[in-house]
Formats: structure tokens, C-alpha cells, sequence
């Protein structure tokens, strides 16, 4: 089954597989528990994002700034040391982008480690499905297969991090799980 038929059938929102949806996209979608605006704010608000990705202030407007503190090996209070692949991201690092959409509380799109040359955009969209919201998360412009990789098992990890915040259970530690999935995603990821 490819990745795009296997993302269609049976979606399961905490373990399905991101998917390439072009040559240079990973997409991942999950259900959240809602309302919207909760999920949203979980997007853009610091002290709650720091909860599951990176802390660090947002201008939401076309052109505004972005900024990411990441902390991935203090993530969840139990992790473990950054494998030593990802060694200069263990402690803390920082990235810096700048808004490309905003559309409170649907769309939020931003430009990804422009400081450090990368020229790649991730795009978080919400839609209410009841009494639950859709995200879909878009990461595009990605320079290759070793970048997407990387950032479809970061995706998958941090977003699993997300959904049990929301859901109030502990999440498991981040760079385990990370290597775990990076390791799918190696095997799922074919060779250009």
C-alpha cells in the first residue's frame, strides 16, 4: 500500500505515517480533541507551545516574525540525551521565520529556519470535525530525502507530544521516540 492510500484508509490519529504529497512536501494529519480555538492557541501562544514543540514569540501577520526555542531533550520532563546525530539539538537551540498566512483559528503558514539558510515552509491547518478539529500540518521545500526524514519523524513526535497534552496524559520521552520513528520513516521514504 503506498503512503498516500495507507494516509486515505483506516486514518488512525495517533500512528498513522506522514505522507509525501510532493516530491519535496511531508504532510501528516491527526484529530485533536477541540474546541478550535484551543488547538489554535496550543499553535501560537508561547508558554503553551513550549508544552510540545518550542517556546518563543509569534507576530501573527503577513511578514511577522517567528521565533523557535527549542528545548527537546527537557520536553517532557523524563527525556533522554539527544542522539548524537542530533547532538547540537539536545540542549537548546533556536530557529527564526517569518509568517507567509495567517487566517485565525484555520491557517497558519511560516517560512523554517530561514536564519540558517533553509528555504522551507510548514503549514498548520484546522478544521472543526464535531467536537474535534483536524490538523493537518504541511511541511514543504524540503531540500532532500535525509531533511525529510528528519522532519516527518520530528513532526510525527512533537505532534504526538501535542495530542497527549491536550488529551492531559504524560507523553513519552521525545528523542527515543524520534529515533523510532526516523527509523520508519527511513524505510517509508523512498530513494529519489
Amino acid at each position: 500500500m503506498n503512503m498516500q492510500a495507507k494516509a486515505e484508509s483506516n486514518f488512525s490519529p495517533a500512528q498513522d505515517y506522514g505522507v509525501l504529497s510532493a516530491p519535496d512536501t511531508v504532510r501528516l494529519e491527526r484529530l485533536l480533541p477541540g474546541p478550535i480555538e484551543r488547538v489554535w492557541s496550543y499553535l501560537t501562544e508561547s508558554e503553551k507551545r513550549k508544552q510540545w514543540l518550542a517556546s518563543g514569540e509569534m507576530q501573527l501577520e503577513i511578514g511577522g516574525r517567528v521565533e523557535h526555542t527549542f528545548r527537546n531533550s527537557a520536553l517532557t520532563g523524563h527525556d533522554d540525551p539527544a542522539p548524537a546525530k542530533y547532538a547540537k539539538y539536545g540542549a537548546e537551540s533556536t530557529m527564526y521565520g517569518k509568517i507567509t498566512n495567517c487566517d485565525p483559528p484555520n491557517l497558519l503558514s511560516y517560512t523554517w529556519g530561514e536564519s540558517s539558510g533553509e528555504n522551507s515552509e510548514v503549514t498548520f491547518e484546522l478544521s472543526k470535525q464535531g467536537d474535534k478539529v483536524r490538523l493537518v500540518v504541511t511541511h514543504s521545500r524540503l531540500a532532500s530525502r535525509g531533511d525529510m526524514i528528519g522532519v516527518a519523524a520530528g513532526w510525527h513526535a512533537h505532534i504526538g507530544i501535542l495530542i497527549d497534552r491536550l488529551n492531559n496524559r504524560k507523553p513519552d520521552s521525545f528523542w527515543p521516540t524520534h529515533t523510532r520513528l526516523e527509523a520508519e520513516y527511513e524505510k517509508i521514504i523512498p530513494a529519489k
